[in-house]
């Protein structure tokens, strides 16, 4: 099967298409430094670095019988987290269009849309039943699937939201789930090097053990060092507050003394200052500044390489530009272990 990527960011869909056996052959992103990191990683998939509203599908020609068209349209204005342009009137929340205009002229065999769980109700659900329904006047068998990627082997509990098509034919099943409990952070990122508030170091570092799991071992394939395993030097009151948070806890732990931020009504959400357990999967990996997830025995922060150990990237992916686009990127990706499972799915009707 032949697979196009749309709004590809850094590639974790793609990857997971790959895992699956899929030939991703083309990829759209109008990010130039998600896009660095795509081309870095796809070596031999053409990646289009531009508006996908200018473009054009007609003007590529693909086996429509062989073709899977998926992708992650923007989603923050879906994000239960982001009341203020979570709406009709955020034009962001409106780009699935262009996978029904894209779908329209090529026909694919296959569709897969995916996003946050907010989606399904946003607007009352109005967007979800868009796409839907745009799928289904097309003549595609739709389904919804809304997966959490620890089911599916990734030590991390991160629900999302899978919209699949497929044309003139039966509704796609949801994935199996693994039978093993799914990795914690420990076993993902027990073997990775300890690092100091800040370590900016951009040469490979060599791994402080030998893999303490068999997803360690799976995601380091072979290699002796490992690269992007960079952190956000933070400022000494955040390091304070660090110390005060016990494994598993998060803001409430600090003193009133050291809060510093407003705790009226509810409060910050719960992922402000949570330190993550080792004997658990982590906690959802999102925007870094926002959640500020803490190392589950060190005062620092998480590292581009152990968010990315917890998304399921392997660690010969290299993740480029400043740090703080690295860690937009892997925050922002899907799992490539949970996509090569809805893509197995799939693959098992083609």
């Amino acid at each position: 099967m032949i697979g196009i990527d749309l709004f590809a960011g850094a590639g974790g869909l793609s990857h997971g298409a790959a895992l699956a056996g899929i030939d991703v052959r083309l990829a759209v992103d109008i990010d130039h430094h998600a896009a660095f990191t795509y081309a870095r990683n796809h070596r031999t998939t053409e990646l289009l670095v531009t508006d996908i509203a200018k473009l054009r599908p007609s003007r590529f020609t693909f086996p429509s019988r062989k073709l899977i068209l998926f992708g992650g349209p923007p989603c923050q204005g879906f994000s239960t987290s982001n009341q203020r342009t979570r709406s009709r009137y955020n034009p962001a929340n409106w780009m699935f269009r262009h996978f029904i205009r894209f779908a329209r002229c090529w026909a694919p065999s296959y569709i897969v849309l995916e996003n946050v769980r907010g989606i399904l109700d946003t607007e009352r659900g109005m967007f979800a039943q868009l796409i839907l329904r745009g799928l289904q006047q097309l003549g595609y068998t739709t389904a919804v699937h809304v997966l959490n990627a620890a089911d599916y082997g990734v030590p991390q509990v991160r629900t999302r939201v899978f919209i699949i098509g497929a044309l003139r034919g039966r509704e796609i099943i949801a994935p199996s789930r693994v039978r093993q409990p799914p990795p914690t952070v420990a076993d993902a990122i027990g073997d990775l090097p300890l690092l100091p508030n800040g370590a900016n170091d951009t040469s490979p570092l060599p791994y402080r053990s030998q893999p303490r799991s068999t997803y360690a071992r799976r995601l380091r394939d072979g290699r002796v060092d490992c690269g992007n395993h960079l952190v956000t030097s933070n400022a000494p009151i955040i390091l304070e507050r660090f110390r005060h948070i016990e494994p598993g806890g998060n803001w409430r732990s600090l003193p009133v003394e050291l809060q510093g931020f407003s705790t009226l009504g509810r409060g910050p959400h719960t992922g402000l200052y949570h330190r993550l357990l080792l004997d658990q999967p982590a906690r959802v990996i999102g925007n870094f500044r926002k959640n500020m997830l803490i190392h589950p025995t060190q005062h620092r922060g998480v590292s581009v390489r152990e968010a990315a150990r917890l998304q399921s990237f392997p660690d010969e992916y290299e993740f480029c530009g400043s740090i703080g686009f690295q860690q937009q990127q892997v925050g922002n990706a899907v799992p490539p272990l949970l996509a090569a499972a809805v893509f197995r799915a799939l693959l098992r009707e083609a």
